[in-house]
């Protein structure tokens, strides 16, 4: 069974920085997209960033370029989201995915794809 594992979310402060890592396992080969989205409670989900694990080609939301940086460690199967300058509305349930191929939306998914338990991450003013 595909495994997703999310950790480092917490609370801060705006202004300030998290980093969110996932690490996979026992997922099918051919899978090579690896993103994060989020959902606030009463919002839409939204696609945050995701990678390619070959080729490292990386997208972001509109929201968050600039502050955020998706990377991956292919050794350790594990995909990080660094998060600075962090803003009252980055505050939501983050949660890591593994896909075959990711859409021209930064953080979605076309076809089947793998998610986490998610992670929160709280941002106060």
């Amino acid at each position: 069974q595909v495994q997703l594992t999310e950790s480092g979310g917490g609370s801060v402060q705006a202004g300030g920085s998290l980093r969110l890592s996932c690490t996979a396992s026992r997922y099918p080969y051919s899978t090579n997209c690896m993103g994060w989205f989020r959902q606030a409670p009463g919002k839409e989900r939204e696609g945050v960033a995701h990678i390619y694990t070959d080729s490292g080609t990386t997208a972001y939301a509109d929201s968050v370029k600039g502050r955020f940086t998706i990377s991956q460690d292919n050794g350790k199967k594990t995909v990080y989201l660094q998060m600075n300058s962090l803003k009252p509305e980055d505050t939501a349930m983050y949660y890591c995915a593994r896909g075959f191929t990711c859409t021209s939306v930064p953080g979605t998914f076309s076809g089947l794809y793998y998610s986490g338990q998610g992670t929160q991450v709280t941002v106060s003013s």
